[in-house]
């Protein structure tokens, strides 16, 4: 279903918004391309990415251009 402000708010063990640290069990079960691609990463110079409006990403190679980008992408929601 939808999640809700009510579902933020309920503490529960599994709620990392109401507590710290990690939850009390998986976080998820990534599939074998996942792991074969950590095992195997593509040599890039890109360093950090953001989420774009239209559902592609902006990589960015440094912290300026990165926080530049998440001014330009994400703020503005």
């Amino acid at each position: 279903g939808n999640l809700t402000r009510a579902h933020l708010q309920k503490d529960t063990p599994y709620n990392t918004y109401t507590r710290r640290g990690l939850p009390i069990g998986p976080i998820c079960n990534p599939g074998a391309a996942s792991i074969q691609a950590v095992l195997n990463p593509t040599s890039t110079p890109y360093l950090y990415f953001v989420a774009k409006k239209d559902g592609t990403h902006h990589f960015s190679t440094n912290l300026v251009e990165h926080n530049a980008a998440v001014l330009r992408h994400q703020k503005r929601r």
